[in-house]
């Protein structure tokens, strides 16, 4: 007993066995050594199979699920609670105020230069041609089926999305959502449903706003810049436009704002590490809704030409 004594030590209230001094590791058994440094070597395996490339795939399983789930429970819940007369209109008001004042201005100012360049570039290209009746056409096609909506979006994400965001993380970190749960409040209910109802209509709002704003600038270009004529412009327009082009907008609007609202709602919920989690949470919300955007367009643009084809007069 004495030997051990010499050997190793513990310490009075129960904690790790330590080695008493540097003379004495030579002695100690190897199941002595797996007790010692065992616990320690543990964060290393669980940071390998973090980096492993089916713990990530899992991950991306988990979160779709995860968006899955609160997704329907947004739906679910909204149905009912606007039937059974407990919708939280004051927080779907103040959302969208909120929502209009970030994301108004920036629409705007992106949207009249972003109408004149297309403008200018394919103008530029068809007086060369002799086909400057054209420039109208090219305008319907490309500002009210996908300028308006991506513009919408991406401003809607990148301002009202990261608002969302870091409220929403900034109670999770504060451990107000869990207070909401022990209590018998649905976060959901009281908190994420208000935000996508105000996303969605305000998304749509704004690509008419966008869409007309544009149009406006292609215009003014048009006449101004290239010298071109009032009545070709629009004659062009309403030879290509259709109805189906204004549809197509508004539901490409009415889904990316409810894309960019939830992804913004599911990372502020799960915002962990304080305030540092939360800016990375707003981050990849961000940087996600980005990405989701893009690829939904590229989706619904192929379903809708198959639908309903461009017109040709």
């Amino acid at each position: 007993m004495g030997e051990i004594g010499n050997r190793v030590s513990r310490r009075n209230d129960g904690g790790p066995v330590t080695p008493s001094g540097p003379r004495d590791l030579a002695g100690i058994s190897p199941i002595t050594w797996a007790v010692l440094i065992g616990p320690a070597l543990l964060p290393a395996v669980d940071r390998a199979e973090d980096a492993s490339v089916g713990a990530y795939l899992l991950g991306l399983l988990d979160s779709f699920g995860t968006i899955s789930s609160l997704v329907l429970d947004s739906l679910v819940v909204t149905v009912t609670s606007v039937i059974r007369g407990r919708f939280a209109w004051r927080e779907f008001l103040d959302q969208c105020w909120m929502l209009i004042s970030v994301s108004f201005l920036p629409t705007i100012f992106i949207a009249v230069p972003f109408g004149a360049v297309i403008v200018l570039e394919v103008g530029g290209l068809a007086s060369q041609v002799g086909a400057t009746s054209f420039t109208g056409a090219v305008d319907a096609l490309t500002t009210v089926r996908e300028v308006a909506p991506i513009v919408t979006a991406l401003i809607l994400s990148g301002a009202g999305g990261s608002a969302i965001c870091a409220d929403l993380g900034s109670r999770t970190i504060r451990d107000e959502i869990s207070a909401m749960e022990v209590m018998g409040v649905s976060p959901v209910e009281r908190l994420v449903a208000p935000r996508l109802l105000a996303g969605v209509i305000v998304a749509v709002l704004l690509n008419g706003i966008v869409a007309f704003a544009g149009l406006l600038a292609a215009y003014a270009a048009d006449v101004y810049i290239l010298k071109g004529t009032s009545g070709g412009y629009l004659e062009a327009f309403s030879s290509f436009a259709q109805g189906a082009d204004v549809i197509e907008s508004t539901l490409k609007a009415f889904l990316f704002g409810f894309v960019a609202c939830v992804l913004a709602c599911f990372k502020g919920l799960n915002a962990r590490r304080g305030p540092v989690g939360v800016g990375l949470a707003v981050n990849q919300s961000v940087v996600v809704t980005g990405l989701a955007l893009f690829t939904l367009d590229l989706v619904l643009t192929q379903i809708f030409l198959v639908i309903v084809p461009l017109k040709v007069p």
